[in-house]
Formats: C-alpha cells, sequence, structure tokens
C-alpha cells in the first residue's frame, strides 16, 4: 500500500481524475467498495484532510461536503511519504449543509414513527472541492477498520484507544451503505462509477447523471440542469434576446447546461454571440479573457453558468474595466450567492441579474438548532472550533485528544459566554434554506428507505414496530428501496424519486437595488417541472428601471423591409432591405416580402398594398396639350394649302400635277392629323374601335392617292413612245378614282371593318405589366395579328409607292412630282421603321404617345415635301406658274 500513496500523489499533480480512478481498479486488481486492503503502514485511504465530524450508531450515513475550498500545496520531492495537510478557508454555507444533515439524523434518531429503535450515526468528511480528494475521502468511509494518519505520517486506527465520548468509537468500522454527496456533477460520476455503496447528491446538476444505464447507483435531490437550461431558454425566448453571451465552467455541470440552452433556443432563432469558458485551475486569467470579451461585445445580455466563486472572480474583473450595464442571467451555481450580493465593489456590475435559483423551504427547528450550537457542547467538532475561531477571534477549549493548530494556539481562550444567539452570519441565515433543504431532503429519502429494509411493518412506511439489524446491509438493498420511496416530508411536501431525479422545481429570483444602494434577492417566479410561471412586472432589470434590456445582433427590420443574412455570420446578424416595388412587408421582422396584387401597388413605405391609379393619355397634360397643339396645326396647314390651290386650281402648277388628287391628297392628310386627336383622353369601347379605323383608312387613302400620282406620271411620260396610247386608258381621271377607292376598301372592308373589328377588336384595358403606381389604362390589342395586317398593308402601299417614284426620278423636273414624292415617302417609311421599337419599348402612355407622334411626323413629312415647292412657286415665284415656264427643259 505504501505504492498506493505514491500513486495518489502522482495522480493528483498530472493524470485526469476519471482515467486514473478507472486505471487504479484495473492495475491494483480489486473491487472498490466490496473490501479494503489493509497494511501496516499508514493506508493513505483516508480523507485528504484529517479532518472529519463523526457519530456513533447502528447504521452509519456518509457525507461529503466541499467545506474548506483553498487546498494545501504538496511537495512532491520522493524522499519521503507524501502527507496530505487539511484544507483551508473554511465556508459557510456548506458548513451550513453539514449541520443539516445532523440535524435531520438528530430528528429522524428522536422520532417514533421512522426507524424506531434504531439509531442512525454519520460520518461526514471534507472533499475540498477536488474530485480525487472526494475520491480518497469516500474510500476512507466505505472501508473497514480504516485509519488516518497523524501529523508524522503514522497510522491512527479509528475505534482503538478511543472512547465514545470523542465520538470516535468502533461502529466507525462499519462500512457505510450510502454516502450523501458528492458537491459537484463531475464527484457524483466517479463516485457512481467506483463505488459500490450508493450516493445522494444535493448540488450535482449534471443532465447525464438522469442516465440510468451509466450511473444506476445514483441518486439527487437536485434538479437535473435541463430543466434550469430549458426555463432560461425560455425566458430569453419570452424577451425576444437572439444575441446572448455565455460563460461556462469547464465542466460537466457548465458544458451540459450551455448545450441544452443551446439546443432549446436555435429553433427559435437566438445566436450564441461568444462562449467563454473558464477552468477553475486558471480562474483568474481565464475570467479577465471573458471580461475582456462581454466588454468587446455588443450582446446586452450574458448566460453565465459557473460556480459563485467563478462568477465573483469574473465581476470583479469586470469591475476593473469598468463594464455595467449588462443583464446577466444567472444559474442555481450563484444566483443566491450572498458573497457576491454583499461585496459593493461588484455591486454596479451585478444590478439586475436574474436567475434560476433552487427552490426555497423551510425545515422546522433548523435556526434554534444552528444558534444553539457551541463547542462546548461538541468538543471533538474541528468545523464548529474553526467558525468559532472566524466568529470570535478565540480558540474553544477542546477535547482531551485533540490537538491545537499553531493559529489556535496563538488565539486567546474563549470565555465560554460566546454564544450564536443574535449573531448576523451567512452560516446562521435561514430564510433561504436552498441547498441546505436538498441535504435534509437526502437524508430522509435515505432514511424512509432504511425503514422500508429494516422494519417489519412492510404495509406502512411509518409502522410503530421497532427495527432492528440482523445482518450487514448492503448498498444494493437499500437501493432498491430507495426506488420506491413516495413519502410526504415533515413539511407536507409530497416526495419521490423518478429514476435518478425528483420532480424539478426551481424559483425565478432577481437581484435589485434598495433604496440605501445594496442589492437584495427578490424572488419574481417559479419553475414547475417544464412549466415557467413569472411576475413581469416585478423585475427590476440592469437598467434600473422595468423596461426588458434589448440584446440583438441586428435591430429587427421595420415593416416595408425584410431580412438579408449577412455572410458567414450567424442568422441573427442581418441587413434591412427594403422591398422591390409591388411588394410589402406589414410587420416587424418579416423574412421575405409579399407581392400584391395585379390590381394593387405598394405605397411609397412599401408597408400595404393600395389601389393602383388609372394613368392616359390626357388633354390637360403637357404631353396631351402639344401634341393636340401639333395635330391642330397641322389640320390648319393642311386646309391652308387646300384653299392655295383650290384658288389657283385653274393655274399651270396645280393642273400640271393632277389637281384633283391633290385635293384628295389634302383631305386624306386633314384625316391624318383629325385622326391623332382620337389617340388622346381616356380611352373607350367605341374610341378604341374608331382610332385605328380612322388611322388605317387615312393612312390608306393619303399612300393610295401618292400611287396613282406617280404611276399617273410614269405613264404620261411613257405615252410619247409609239404604241402606248392604249396605256393612257388606263389612267383617266376615272381610272384614278377608281383606283384610289379599290385601295382603301380593300383597308376598309375586307381587313378592319370585316375582320379585325368585328371579331376581335381593340378593348380598354389596364396594363398591369407595368411596373408602378399608376397602371395606364390603354386599347389592348386584342389581336396583334389585325394590328399588324393594317400596319402591313399601308407599309405595302408605301414601299411600292417609293419603288414607283424611285423609278421615275430622272423624268424632266418641270413635270416630275417623283422626286418630291420619293423624299416623301422615304420620311414616312423611315418615321413607321422607327415607329415599332419605340412603340414596344415605351411605357404605359407613352407608346401612346409615340404612335401619336409617328402619325404627325409622317402627315407633316408629306405634306411639307409634296405642297412646299408647288405654295412656294404659286405664292412667291407666280412668273413660273406658267405653261411656257413648266414646258422648258
Amino acid at each position: 500500500m505504501t505504492c498506493l500513496s505514491w500513486l495518489f500523489t502522482l495522480w493528483t499533480s498530472s493524470v485526469p481524475t476519471l482515467l486514473l480512478v478507472g486505471l487504479m481498479g484495473r492495475q491494483l486488481g480489486f473491487k472498490v467498495g466490496l473490501q479494503v486492503v489493509h497494511t501496516v503502514a499508514c493506508s493513505r485511504w483516508s480523507a485528504p484532510s484529517d479532518q472529519g465530524l463523526f457519530q456513533d450508531g447502528d447504521v452509519i450515513i456518509g457525507g461529503l461536503f466541499n467545506l474548506y475550498y483553498n487546498p494545501p500545496v504538496i511537495d512532491h520531492d520522493f524522499t519521503q511519504l507524501p502527507y496530505y495537510k487539511s484544507c483551508t478557508g473554511l465556508q459557510n454555507l456548506p458548513l451550513q449543509y453539514v449541520y443539516a444533515m445532523v440535524f435531520a439524523l438528530e430528528e429522524i434518531n428522536h422520532s417514533t414513527t421512522l426507524l424506531p429503535g434504531l439509531k442512525l450515526g454519520y460520518r461526514i468528511h471534507d472533499s475540498c472541492a477536488i474530485p480525487l480528494w472526494a475520491v480518497q475521502a469516500a474510500l476512507s468511509l466505505i472501508g473497514r477498520n480504516s485509519t488516518s494518519c497523524d501529523s508524522t505520517g503514522a497510522p491512527e486506527v479509528y475505534g482503538k484507544g478511543n472512547n465514545k465520548d470523542n465520538g470516535l468509537t468502533s461502529s466507525l468500522d462499519q462500512p457505510v451503505p450510502v454516502i450523501i454527496g458528492g458537491d459537484s456533477s463531475v464527484t457524483a460520476q466517479i463516485l457512481s462509477k467506483i463505488l459500490a455503496p450508493f450516493s445522494v447528491s444535493y448540488t450535482a446538476s449534471c443532465s447525464c447523471l438522469s442516465d440510468r444505464t451509466e450511473y444506476p447507483n445514483f441518486f439527487r435531490t437536485m434538479s437535473s440542469d435541463f430543466y434550469q437550461a430549458r426555463a432560461i431558454a425560455q425566458i430569453a425566448i419570452r424577451y425576444r434576446w437572439d444575441w446572448i453571451g455565455t460563460v461556462a465552467i469547464n465542466t460537466n455541470y457548465g458544458l451540459s447546461a450551455l448545450k441544452t440552452f443551446q439546443e432549446e433556443t436555435e429553433k427559435e432563432g437566438v445566436c450564441v454571440a461568444f462562449m467563454e469558458i473558464m477552468n477553475r485551475e486558471s480562474i483568474v486569467s481565464d475570467s479577465r479573457r471573458a471580461a475582456l470579451t462581454i466588454q468587446a461585445s455588443t450582446a446586452k445580455v450574458i448566460l453565465v453558468f459557473a460556480w459563485y466563486t467563478d462568477v465573483w472572480e469574473l465581476f470583479l474583473q469586470l469591475a476593473e474595466l469598468n463594464v455595467t450595464g449588462r443583464q446577466f442571467i444567472a444559474s442555481e451555481a450563484w444566483s443566491t450567492s450572498g458573497d457576491i450580493l454583499q461585496d459593493i465593489t461588484v455591486r454596479n456590475v451585478a444590478q439586475g441579474v436574474v436567475g434560476v435559483a433552487i427552490r426555497n423551504s423551510n425545515i422546522p427547528g433548523f435556526d434554534k438548532y444552528l444558534r444553539g450550537l457551541n463547542p462546548s457542547q461538541r468538543p471533538n467538532d474541528n468545523f464548529l472550533r474553526q467558525l468559532w475561531k472566524n466568529l470570535f477571534g478565540c480558540s474553544p477549549v477542546a477535547a482531551p485528544f485533540v490537538t491545537y493548530s499553531y493559529s489556535e494556539a496563538s488565539l486567546p481562550p474563549c470565555s465560554g459566554t460566546e454564544s450564536l444567539q443574535g449573531v448576523q452570519h451567512p452560516f446562521t441565515y435561514t430564510s433561504e434554506l436552498r441547498v441546505t433543504h436538498n441535504v435534509y431532503l437526502a437524508v430522509y429519502a435515505v432514511a424512509y428507505a432504511l425503514h422500508n429494509l429494516l422494519c417489519p411493518s412492510r404495509d406502512s412506511p411509518l409502522g410503530n414496530n421497532s427495527c432492528s439489524i440482523l445482518k450487514d446491509i448492503k448498498p444494493i438493498e437499500v437501493l432498491q428501496q430507495l426506488n420506491q420511496v413516495n413519502v410526504t416530508t415533515p413539511q407536507g411536501e409530497n416526495f419521490y424519486f423518478h429514476g435518478a431525479d425528483i420532480p424539478a422545481k426551481y424559483d425565478l429570483v432577481n437581484w435589485q437595488t434598495t433604496p440605501e444602494g445594496s442589492l437584495k434577492l427578490v424572488l419574481i417566479g417559479r419553475v414547475d417541472g417544464l412549466d415557467i410561471h413569472l411576475n413581469e412586472s416585478a423585475i427590476q432589470w440592469s437598467t434600473g428601471t422595468n423596461q426588458v434590456p434589448v440584446s440583438v445582433c441586428s435591430e429587427s427590420c421595420p415593416p416595408g423591409t425584410r431580412m438579408a443574412n449577412r455572410k458567414g455570420e450567424p442568422i441573427c446578424c442581418f441587413d434591412c432591405i427594403q422591398c422591390a416595388d409591388g411588394e410589402i412587408s406589414n410587420k416587424t421582422g418579416s423574412i421575405q416580402c409579399e407581392r400584391c396584387p395585379l390590381e394593387f401597388w405598394s405605397n411609397a413605405g412599401r408597408t400595404a398594398c393600395v389601389h393602383r391609379q388609372l394613368d392616359f393619355l390626357s388633354f390637360n397634360e403637357t404631353l396631351g396639350i402639344t401634341l393636340t397643339t401639333v395635330s391642330v396645326s397641322g389640320v390648319i396647314v393642311t386646309t391652308a394649302v387646300f384653299v392655295v390651290f383650290l384658288h389657283y386650281r385653274q393655274t399651270p402648277v396645280v393642273r400640271a400635277n393632277n389637281s384633283e388628287l391633290s385635293f384628295l391628297l389634302l383631305v386624306s392628310l386633314k384625316l391624318c392629323f383629325l385622326c391623332s386627336l382620337v389617340f388622346i383622353g381616356r380611352p373607350s369601347v367605341w374610341s378604341c374601335r374608331f382610332q385605328q379605323a380612322a388611322f388605317g383608312i387615312s393612312f390608306v387613302l393619303c399612300v393610295s392617292c401618292l400611287q396613282i400620282k406617280t404611276m399617273v406620271v410614269l405613264a404620261a411620260f411613257r405615252s410619247t413612245r409609239p404604241g402606248a396610247e392604249a396605256l393612257m386608258k388606263w389612267f383617266g381621271p376615272g381610272q384614278q378614282r377608281g383606283s384610289v377607292c379599290i385601295f382603301t376598301v380593300i383597308q376598309v372592308r375586307v381587313i378592319i371593318c370585316v375582320i379585325w373589328l368585328s371579331f376581335s377588336p381593340p378593348v380598354p384595358q389596364p396594363d398591369f405589366q407595368i411596373a408602378g403606381l399608376k397602371v395606364t389604362l390603354k386599347c389592348a390589342m386584342a389581336s396583334v395579328v389585325g394590328f399588324s395586317l393594317v400596319l402591313g398593308y399601308i407599309g405595302l402601299l408605301a414601299c411600292t409607292c417609293l419603288l414607283l417614284a424611285f423609278l421615275a426620278r430622272k423624268l424632266p423636273d418641270n413635270f416630275n412630282e417623283a422626286k418630291l414624292i420619293t423624299f416623301s415617302m422615304l420620311i414616312f417609311c423611315a418615321v413607321w421603321v422607327a415607329f415599332v421599337p419605340a412603340y414596344v419599348s415605351s411605357p404605359g402612355k407613352y407608346s401612346v404617345a409615340v404612335e401619336i407622334f409617328a402619325i404627325l411626323a409622317s402627315s407633316y413629312g408629306l405634306l411639307f415635301c409634296i405642297f412646299a415647292p408647288k405654295c412656294f412657286i404659286i405664292l412667291l415665284r407666280p412668273e413660273k406658274n406658267t405653261k411656257k415656264s413648266l414646258m422648258a427643259r
């Protein structure tokens, strides 16, 4: 066993606890908890600290508590067997837990209904918050004839040479069937893996411990972290905190709870801004790093899963950096920490903390019991002696076998009048019994299981028959009975185990600032299983008011915009993009915009769909007035030319240019100018039909006249050739009028009247395909073929006329209109060729304006190219308006 001592020394300094504890059993070849090997030398299976609290009894209950927080420095010089000195730094709350266990056992021992006739004893050790030391302490609890070592390393056997009065009796050699502990999830996992006796933990909350296949001999009176993590997730979702920073201790407690929180919130769109993991071994540097991260982050809500001493160090670092205004969400491990609440240094940092806490309960008589404790009545109680030393600065009288430490020897002896009555101290503070009540419940759960096992009345756990121990108690027997415990505690609380767990019950607490400037703990709600009940009006947030803090990566997109995720960033970080034209979003935080129906369009703010306004080319607008003016001017000019030709109809210029066709051409041009007016104004059924009919007839009549004039010119000059007299018979005045009528009738009768306007006429219809609040009301072409035939027929006549005029361009100038017709038809064709793409690409009412412009441009081209030179001669050069001049070459 000497080598075992060295193994423990090496494990403490270099090897992970879980791995090497498993290796220990395999290498040494024994089953822990069933047998402890004896040796003459100091066994070293005793607790790391030689301090403990012991009481004789028929059944011994073990206890492991994290009483001291400062482990000693171990010298690994390999010159002698290592000796584990006691830890230092007594903690007040864990000490209260110890006496809650003692109080519950004494209460049970005095009960006439629970385990009558039997006395429960205890062996309580300190684990010093180190899992490996907790294992050593647990091994000393379950072993027979266990030994401890004195300050020199010599063996010291409990139960030999000691009497019952000093609390170290032969009953301490009994194996412990159950342990109240350990104090953390890591310790509980180790104990459950390597010990045959089962443990009932009062603070181990890792959700992993609920797995009965992995931890079949583990129970707890502490709720699983799954429930507190889920409750915190519900709070985050309720207040729409989607950008949360997290800080966790690097243990199963912190990491598993953080994992549960993320799983519950991810599906609701909550993102983790950062995740800082702190290690107990390097808490100062890690908390400094976490504080700097919190300072730099835009997250205003910070979730912390850690032990209160770790959070205290983190808050000290934040206070040094002057980081305030953060809303901290506390896990149950520090949400009720009086040490942090009372520290004025971190007051500004900790203001407004909202947290989950273990359900507060009352233990009747416990306050009186605590205040009645006195070292004079418990001379072997080293824990109480240490408390007295810290509180009153004196050294109580020790029992004969208890040695003084150097620090105690330097203190004056106590007068014996010192008392806890009226002392305000965390140890005596009993209005907030949370973990303390968990310890109390754990003891009662074990007592009821032992009652069912050892008492002869099996029908009722509260039978009055005396109980007796006929043989050694096997832990597996107690475990089986504990699975079936379902009783009511003295406080009237129903208590039972569901697997390893009890029903989850939490309080929701808030750290509020008092008028004096200090912080106080206020109850704001509760958690029952998966249900959360919260009094929102009672909360004081980190802002010092009831105004809920906002913690988002990006502000919610207002109505009229949509969220657009930023590349490479969490989904909570996004930009707000305005909805496109014709799309709206009428609520905050829209993921996408909705398209308005055809009859509607988005308003300026993109928040609602409004009816689209009908729009058309009106006589009242600038464009309509301009086109009307140009059209009317064309009619006036054409009329003026008509009057001039009519007045000078007997002159050579008029007569030489086929005056009858000229007058008919002027009439058709006037109709062309007038038909453009039909396109202006609100379209109606009849205006849509009339405008296309007027347009087609006017231009066919116009182009037909030009074509006949060209043909007449060609025929006249060719008639001078021998045998061409018969040709002129086909181009007399009657034939000319007939040809014009035929060309026009083809357009009117066959295409427009019969086919197009009868079967598929244009109808007024809003053009919803054009984007915008204003929708154009125009004459929709029900048959594009009909409109194409109209233009095609006009184009065919125009091209034929242009070709004939081109052939006649070299005839004598004085008698030749061919050049004028050629220029006019070139302009006409150019305008209407350019019209097609311009019409198609023009939006809304501007397509109508393009058609009107084409009509006016081609009409003015024909008017000026053909009649301007003639009017110039008639009015300004009358000397040339003679037959002699016209006949001259």
